[in-house]
Formats: C-alpha cells, structure tokens, sequence
C-alpha cells in the first residue's frame, strides 16, 4: 500500500512549540473572566447533575465515598421525625401573632416539644446508624458521620441533596 506525499515541510520544534505557548496571565482580562466563569458554571453544573443523580464520581468531597452513601441511605429510608419541625415552626410562627397569654403557652409549648422530640430522634438513629456502620465498615469509620447524619435528618426529605436514592423502609444492607 502506497503512502501519499503530505505536500507540506515539516514545522520546526520552535514554531509548534510557539504556537503552544500560552501565557500566565492572559493579556485579556474580560476574556479570561469570561472563560473563568463559563468553566465555573460548566463544574457547577456536573456537580449539580452528580447531586441529583447520586453519581458519586461528581459529588463533592464532603459527601463521597461508600461510608457516606450508607450513611445518607440509611437516614433516607427512615421517617425522621426532625424533618417535619420546618412546617411545624411554620404554624408555631403563626400562632406567635396572636398575643394572648394562652396561645403564647401554647406556642412555647409546642416550640420546646417539637425540638425535644426531633433531638432525641435523632440521637437514637445515630446510635443505631453508628452500630451499623461499625458492623459493616469497621470501627472508627463512625468518627465525623454523626453531623452528617443529623443536619441529613432536619431537612426536609425533598429539599436532601444529594436526593435520596432509597425509598422510606429500604434500609442499606
């Protein structure tokens, strides 16, 4: 098989390497802003598309990993009782308007109960998250997950990202 002529000199290193060269700091600075943010937004997006999709390649660093995964399944497939204090206080914000004294005892009441009930919640699914995680990864992989678990448990399930993956009752196994 007969090889055709490519009908051009071969360019010199120094041209090529020339015509490589970009500076530091680019000479332009609206264009580099420009092209700043337009590489920005395309990261944002990936990110926001990982959050959304549960892939963990594009997640960010804080919720990488198996450990992390388990620990957000396990709280999403559990009815937390945290989640449901943003509507309540809602309706405790509302009552707070109405200035007699019974309604105020009332409101207090409500506001202290709800919170009481939410913290001991979620103090008692982190200890069973925590046995959990011991039994399938390992001691000390437990250490920085129970924040995470919590501040997961008092938002709200359709506000979590990354979106919850599991259905209520599907527990990781």
């Amino acid at each position: 098989m007969l090889q055709s002529a490519k009908n051009r000199p071969t360019p010199k290193r120094k041209d090529q390497e020339a015509a490589r060269r970009q500076p530091l700091v680019v000479a332009d600075r609206k264009q580099a802003k420009k092209l700043d943010r337009a590489k920005r937004n395309e990261q944002m997006h990936k990110t926001r598309q990982a959050m959304l999709t549960g892939d963990d390649s594009g997640l960010p660093a804080r919720d990488k990993g198996p450990v992390r995964r388990y620990v957000r399944d396990y709280v999403d497939a559990r009815l937390n009782l945290a989640e449901f204090m943003l509507p309540v206080m809602l309706v405790v914000l509302a009552l707070s308007f109405m200035r007699t004294s019974t309604i105020l005892l009332l409101v207090t009441t409500m506001t202290y109960s709800i919170l009481a009930v939410a913290i001991l919640d979620t103090f008692l699914m982190w200890r069973r998250l925590k046995r959990a995680l011991d039994e399938k990864f390992g001691p000390d992989t437990a250490k920085g997950n129970g924040m995470y678990a919590a501040m997961r448990a008092f938002q709200m399930r359709r506000t979590r990202m990354p979106r919850p993956l599991v259905v209520r009752g599907q527990y990781p196994v």
